[in-house]
């Protein structure tokens, strides 16, 4: 594409991914799309991150980098990111994960095309090794999509259950200025920026393989449903915020679905003052009063479920 072009910026926040971080800012540079610009943040690391990039930087003019010397978080991190960046169109990249060649000209295709504000595309999982060991929807053998994926306005379906991988997402820079990027008080970004986008904005989905998600013991996912998890306190005040934002019972009704998948995953990682939070949302929402004391009851037990968590990690 020409340097007419709409301008891409790919923000990269990285925390201690010295062993991925070259590979996450070549895939950025070996793009197909030209008119690009890369925002390296990095969120005051211990290892050798920041050499890594210092080094790349060297070469590499259009690298715009800042190295945080207090702890951010990642949202806030990605924010102080945004704000240095330029671009129309933007991707989130953790600094270990991988772009296709393509991602960038598909994503700016399916966004002037269809005029939505998110286009998400299919991934692949790789190891530590960069070794592939599956894909993000089930395909086929001949890598057809063997499950239905949805888009357009999705603020209901994406209440209910996560089915979008983080890392292949491109946003058009519109939809980060009305939230007002992420909300740096939490401790994850996007189970909140779903709820919050897809309230007023299309999503579009682009059915290719176009991005490389990296799983690893150090991935945050993993830590996800662990017993003292600062995670589970994001979703709980993601749940929150949804509560205000569904305007029909059939909204409600799929904010009552993520309730109770994560109320079960709090009782089975120990997190009962989560747990008896999200409780208390339950009773906001279209449910039958059978199941909230069962809930209640179970709760009110304090048993001691975190020997599960770890049939729970080997599952995702």
């Amino acid at each position: 594409m020409s340097m007419n072009q709409p301008l891409v910026s790919i923000i990269i926040v990285s925390h201690n991914q010295g062993d991925f971080i070259a590979e996450a800012i070549g895939s950025a540079m070996d793009q197909t799309y030209s008119n690009l610009e890369i925002v390296v943040v990095d969120d005051c690391s211990g290892d050798h991150t920041v050499d890594e990039v210092e080094k790349i930087a060297s070469t590499l003019a259009r690298l715009k980098k800042l190295f945080l010397s207090q702890p951010n978080g990642f949202c806030r991190a990605f924010n102080k990111g945004l704000a240095l960046s330029q671009g129309r169109f933007v991707i989130d990249l953790a600094g270990d994960d991988v772009l296709m060649p393509e991602r960038v000209e598909q994503g700016v295709s399916s966004l002037l095309t269809s005029g939505a504000g998110v286009d998400f595309c299919d991934a692949y999982y790789i190891d530590e090794h960069s070794r592939i060991s599956g894909t993000h929807y089930q395909r086929d053998a001949q890598n057809r999509l063997r499950e239905h994926v949805p888009d357009g306005y999705i603020f209901s379906e994406l209440l209910e259950r996560y089915f979008i991988c983080t890392p292949a997402m491109m946003i058009d820079r519109q939809v980060l200025e009305a939230l007002g990027g992420y909300d740096d008080s939490l401790y994850y970004e996007d189970f909140d920026f779903w709820v919050r986008s897809s309230r007023y904005f299309r999503y579009h989905f682009t059915d290719k393989l176009l991005v490389k998600k990296r799983v690893h013991e150090k991935s945050m996912s993993k830590s996800q449903y662990l017993p003292d998890s600062r995670m589970l306190e994001t979703t709980l005040e993601v749940c929150r915020k949804a509560l205000g934002l569904c305007q029909t019972c059939g909204e409600l009704k799929s904010l009552g679905v993520r309730l109770r998948y994560e109320l079960r995953q709090a009782i089975i990682s120990n997190n009962y003052p989560v747990a008896r939070e999200l409780h208390k949302l339950m009773g906001k929402v279209p449910g039958g009063s059978l199941e909230s004391r069962i809930w209640a009851w179970l709760i009110s037990k304090d048993w001691d479920f975190s020997f599960l968590t770890h049939f729970m990690r080997k599952a995702r």
